[in-house]
């Protein structure tokens, strides 16, 4: 499972995107405001922009005047019409003296007599009001107008950029999510080969990952179902046909005796004899299917606490070998104790060491020793049960059903079951992970 750290995450993600997003946009507003002041200024100095609104504004001002029949001291709707314009002041003269003063639109010019100055920085034009002709300074405000308006661009087009950054930003997880949407679509259609891609340390990789795993472990099971469905059909049918073989001399051995056909009563023992040995290999057979039913049946088992190896199979082991030794073998135990433990389930190992066991007394020549050695892997240890078979007739378990048993039990431990068989020599090795 991928592990997300603090700054792996999504919100911190975002965080650096909003963070590194504001930093580009702020750099580019500063850069463009600082650029558009240069070009503004220069422009306003260099062309003759100011001149052209401030004739402008002065051809309004007379179209208002003659509109309204403004007379020289309607300071009021003067006042009005300034205010209305907002980037201009404007001063009135008649006869050299100050009539009229935007900026102190409230004071009456008239009884003041102030004499008229004239600014470098104002433009002077004469005006026809309706009782008489004045001249008038006008101060435009332009310059300032121009910053306004292209402050408030670059604001825009910073916000904009913002804006785009942290889009594209977030498009690159929505693409992601988007793919993972479309490969869930592709596992719910059946294809549950595909593999989920999983790209990152944040929260959607952890999802994705998460997902990947349940694929597999879906792939697994199914795999698994199909390995028991397909062990379970080879079983029947070999059980099946040797069940058959004992039904059918059963049935030809009680015809001989249903209708008399044996010669003396020592071959009506010999058939009774044979009835009997049928039956009870018939009994066997049944005995070994019903407990390889049985441990697939077993969904899930409980292992018990580790424990050294030692005092978990001395005691069985030892047990197998007088069993055997009651049986007339003799018994070669080569077994090298270790300290490091596994879990096991008990009654896992009782059933394995008396199918070992059952085997070993149906099938080992008793003439060779029967080996009980030690194993091990880079990260299992167990046992190996070696014999040589003697040959026979027919075997009790053809069908192999037994060894099957023990294969499943094992697996059920998280252990492994390898046999082997060469020449003569059959052998069967047990393998437990140890716990580090």
């Amino acid at each position: 499972m991928v592990s997300v750290n603090k700054k792996d995450s999504i919100y911190f993600q975002l965080l650096k995107l909003l963070t590194f997003s504001a930093i580009i946009a702020v750099t580019f507003f500063l850069l463009m405001n600082r650029n558009s002041d240069d070009f503004i200024a220069r422009y306003y100095e260099e062309s003759d922009y100011a001149e052209k609104r401030d004739e402008r504004y002065v051809d309004k001002f007379q179209a208002f005047i003659d509109a309204n029949e403004i007379s020289s001291k309607d300071t009021a709707k003067l006042k009005a019409w300034v205010k209305e314009q907002k980037v201009i002041t404007l001063r009135v003269y008649v006869d050299d003296k100050k009539i009229f003063d935007s900026e102190y639109p409230d004071q009456n010019l008239w009884d003041k007599d102030i004499e008229s100055d004239e600014y470098d920085w104002e433009a002077y034009y004469t005006i026809e009001f309706s009782d008489r002709n004045a001249r008038i300074g006008i101060v435009g405000w332009y310059e300032y107008q121009l910053y306004y308006c292209a402050f408030v661009v670059e604001l825009v087009v910073s916000f904009m950029l913002f804006a785009v950054i942290v889009l594209l930003g977030i498009r690159k997880k929505m693409k992601y999510i988007s793919k993972l949407s479309d490969e869930i679509a592709i596992l719910e259609g059946g294809s549950l080969d595909y593999k989920i891609t999983i790209k990152g340390k944040d929260e959607l990789a952890a999802l994705a990952e998460g997902m990947e795993n349940m694929r597999i472990s879906f792939c697994n099971m199914i795999e698994q179902e199909a390995e028991i469905t397909s062990e379970n059909n080879r079983i029947i049918t070999e059980m099946s046909h040797d069940l058959r073989t004992p039904v059918t001399s059963m049935m030809l051995y009680t015809e001989i005796l249903k209708k008399g056909s044996y010669k003396n009563e020592q071959q009506l023992l010999e058939c009774l004899d044979k009835i009997d040995r049928k039956a009870h290999r018939m009994k066997q057979l049944t005995d070994h299917l019903f407990e390889y039913a049985l441990i697939s049946g077993e969904k899930e088992i409980e292992l018990e606490k580790p424990e050294s190896i030692e005092i978990l199979f001395y005691d069985l082991l030892s047990e197998t070998c007088s069993y055997l030794n009651q049986k007339g073998f003799e018994v070669d135990v080569d077994v090298n104790w270790s300290d490091r433990k596994v879990s096991v389930y008990t009654e896992y190992i009782v059933r394995i060491l008396d199918n070992i066991s059952s085997n070993i007394v149906k099938y080992a020549d008793s003439r060779y020793k029967i080996v009980i050695s030690s194993v091990n892997t880079e990260n299992m240890l167990g046992f190996r049960f070696e014999n040589r078979e003697v040959s026979l007739e027919e075997k009790t378990d053809s069908s192999g059903v037994g060894l099957q048993s023990i294969k499943n039990m094992m697996k059920k431990m998280n252990g492994k079951c390898r046999i082997t068989h060469e020449n003569d020599i059959f052998a069967v090795e047990l393998y437990f992970p140890y716990i580090s």
